[in-house]
């Protein structure tokens, strides 16, 4: 079966065509050795319960390494199946039929089959759970086993990005019966069986033997993700060859590492992007004249050069970045004006405006940094930003949702629908601006529209208008889209092709990557 591309599972995935397993063309791999990486994004609180998962220590070490999900987008993009091997869906997009790769185990011997995948599924809409993949799961109205190895799931609407949505890095599949034993002891059906796993410090997995991806991925013996939160200290690891490869790397060491000749870069392209997040449910917020002026009081270009150092493109406060299908190009772009910030105020009342703005480098690199930019080009307008440089450690759980205004980093999703879905439909759980009051009815309107319509032109003009309404009225500031950068010892061999989706190839590195 060949896998396909957004645009091909738009237009054949809803006539009922049967869509399956694929893959970039293998060169010759490497067997055996050992992969180690100094990884940001870790926490203490870390888990195995992928439902908490929010960055990128716990994706790469979970769906990256130990655990699988239904289906996978790889480097190029393409979709492709992973324990699903096949799916096909009715004419509306209503109804799609999964079937079951055989013949695979957990990590405890434990057979895979369709009642693992129903069970880790409800575990996304049960009663106090809170987890960004709800509103995908809460979209399925009926979940049937039609036998062990197939599944059939019946949505309250059309969907015709759903097989895309069951690759989302939450939806791992545990074992039915045993899934607080498996998050517990990170128990999967992933290419390495976990050995130890200490929260917020260290990870440490071995190949599981007789994989049913067989010779064709997963080509160390051994990895260890080393939790380096720091950047500095994660530079350094890599120089001194404590770790094969890190994440995220400093942009003003960069030349450093450039001169290494036993290092080499990684850039990519993608949909990653910095935001400052505002609760539109709390004042001043809540008025959109507010938004507007701190939206005229932001210089973006200046962000990209000083904070980017140019590795990335301006953004325009929506999350619909240029490796979206529907990335609206030619919207007209907000610039820097601190006269409009000034009218804006003076049309909520306010001669000034006084607020804090909360970051830290946990949220993105050089979050602190673009806070203070922030600070400095808003005070012309009339803004006084107070900066509040926020601990690493936590920040995800006592900052981001909690604090009015705050730094979020987000790594983009491969469709319109998915990013909207997690993060701006009214009421899911990762909605950081929570804005959904009367000024988002349009908004919410079109997003379940363009969800179930099947026509890309109308599709495309929905998307259109639905970035249009983000960037006046929208709860999110978008100064800037950052490339994937990171930093790799010539001893691991990457394929040409490295994904885009997220970090490190897609959070896949234990997957695709192998000793040279």
């Amino acid at each position: 079966m060949h896998g396909i591309s957004r645009r091909g599972l738009l237009k054949t995935g809803v006539a009922a065509g049967v869509l399956g397993l694929s893959g970039m063309p293998l060169r010759a791999q490497t067997r055996g050795g050992k992969l180690t990486a100094g990884l940001s994004g870790a926490n203490t609180s870390d888990s195995w319960d992928g439902r908490t998962h929010s960055d990128l220590y716990m994706i790469a070490s979970a769906q990256g390494a130990v655990f699988d999900s239904l289906t996978e987008v790889g480097a190029d993009g393409m979709l492709k199946g992973e324990l699903a091997e096949s799916w096909e869906a009715s004419a509306d997009a209503k109804t799609w039929t999964f079937n079951l790769r055989q013949g695979v185990t957990f990590h405890n011997g434990k057979s895979f089959g369709a009642d693992d995948v129903i069970e880790s599924l409800q575990l996304h809409v049960a009663e106090g759970a809170k987890s960004a993949a709800q509103p995908i799961v809460a979209a399925i109205s009926e979940m049937k086993k039609m036998s062990d190895s197939q599944v059939q799931f019946v949505l309250e609407a059309g969907n015709a990005d759903f097989p895309y949505l069951m690759s989302d890095y939450h939806l791992l599949m545990y074992p039915a019966g045993q899934i607080e034993e498996a998050i517990a002891s990170g128990i999967g059906t992933g290419l390495y069986q976990v050995q130890s796993f200490d929260p917020g410090v260290r990870m440490v997995a071995t190949r599981y033997p007789d994989h049913y991806k067989g010779d064709g991925a997963g080509f160390f013996d051994e990895i260890e993700y080393i939790a380096i939160n720091d950047n500095t200290a994660r530079m350094n690891a890599l120089m001194t060859g404590q770790v094969d490869a890190i994440n995220r790397i400093d942009f003003k060491t960069e030349a450093l590492l450039r001169a290494n000749p036993a290092l080499r870069i990684q850039e990519v392209t993608g949909n990653q992007h910095y935001t400052f997040a505002m609760l539109t449910d709390n004042a001043p917020f809540n008025d959109v004249n507010v938004r507007r002026a701190l939206k005229y009081g932001i210089n973006r270009q200046e962000m990209v050069d000083k904070i980017l150092l140019g590795h990335g493109k301006v953004g325009n406060d929506t999350p619909i970045g240029p490796a979206n299908q529907f990335y609206h190009a030619e919207m007209e772009q907000l610039a820097y004006d601190p006269d409009k910030s000034k009218f804006y105020l003076q049309q909520a009342g306010l001669d000034s405006l006084d607020i804090d703005i909360s970051a830290s480098n946990a949220a993105f690199e050089g979050a602190v940094d673009a806070a203070q930019l922030f600070q400095a080009s808003a005070a012309s307008g009339g803004i006084n930003l107070n900066v509040v440089q926020e601990p690493s450690d936590g920040y995800w759980s006592n900052v981001w949702l909690k604090k009015p205004f705050s730094a979020v980093y987000w790594s983009g999703r491969a469709t319109e629908d998915w990013m909207f879905s997690t993060a701006y439909e009214a009421g899911v759980p990762w909605n950081d601006s929570q804005w959904d009051g009367d000024d988002s009815a349009r908004f919410q309107e079109l997003l379940l529209m363009a969800r179930a319509e099947l026509d890309s032109a109308k599709r495309q003009e929905q998307y259109f208008e639905m970035q249009e309404i983000l960037r006046d009225d929208g709860g999110v500031l978008v100064p800037m889209f950052a490339n994937y950068v990171q930093a790799v010892n010539n001893r691991i061999s990457s394929p040409d092709t490295v994904g885009n989706l997220w970090q490190m190839d897609n959070a896949r590195m234990a997957e695709r990557w192998s000793e040279a």
